[in-house]
C-alpha cells in the first residue's frame, strides 16, 4: 500500500491526496506536524533521495529560517537535523511505494506509478 507522508492543509499534499482519491488509489497518510518523523525514516529518505531533494528551499518555511540557519544546512546531518526540528521544512508529499520515494506532487509521475490496478 502507499503510504503519504505530508501535512493535511499544504496545498500541495492536498493536491496529491486529491489525485490518489479521483484515481481510487488506498493509501494510508501519516500526519508528519501531528506524529512527527524520525531520524532513522529521515535518513532512509535521505539515502534513497538525497537530502538536497527533501529540503524546501521554495517553501515559507526555509524563507522564515535566519540566512545563518540557511548556511549551516550544507550536509546530511545538519539537513536531518533541520527537518526533525522544523518538519514543515520537508518537501511534501512524500510517497513510499515498494522501496521506491517520491517527493512532491507530479501528475505525470503519479498515473505512471500510482495507477490502480484491476482486479481481475
Amino acid at each position: 500500500m502507499i503510504k503519504v507522508y505530508g501535512i493535511p492543509n499544504c496545498n500541495t499534499v492536498k493536491k496529491g491526496l486529491d489525485w490518489l482519491k479521483e484515481n481510487q488509489v488506498e493509501y494510508e497518510f501519516h500526519d508528519f506536524k501531528k506524529k512527527g518523523i524520525t531520524k532513522e525514516k529521515l535518513e532512509e529518505w535521505v539515502k534513497s533521495s538525497g537530502w538536497e531533494k527533501l529540503v524546501n528551499k521554495k517553501g515559507t518555511t526555509w524563507r522564515t529560517l535566519p540566512v545563518e540557519e540557511q548556511q549551516q544546512i550544507t550536509n546530511k546531518r545538519s539537513a536531518i537535523k533541520l527537518m526533525i526540528e522544523k518538519p514543515s521544512i520537508i518537501k511534501r508529499p512524500v510517497i513510499e511505494l515498494d522501496g521506491k520515494l517520491f517527493v512532491g506532487f507530479d501528475e505525470s509521475q503519479y498515473s505512471e506509478n500510482f495507477k490502480k490496478t484491476s482486479a481481475g
